[in-house]
């Protein structure tokens, strides 16, 4: 299990996620991104830039 950083709620993940990958927090809805796997930890995800190239 690791720990929500925006509102400190206990998550625990399902089989199969990988590093990198985003998960939203159920109890308050950030968008956070899995950094370690062991320890499990989590940073809120960054917010998509828009593109202005295409």
């Amino acid at each position: 299990m690791g720990e929500c950083p925006v509102c400190g709620s206990e998550i625990e993940l399902e089989d199969g996620v990988r590093e990198n990958e985003i998960i939203d927090c159920e109890t308050c809805g950030a968008e956070l991104e899995v950094i370690t796997l062991n320890p499990l930890t989590f940073e809120e995800a960054p917010e998509e830039q828009e593109d202005w190239g295409e």
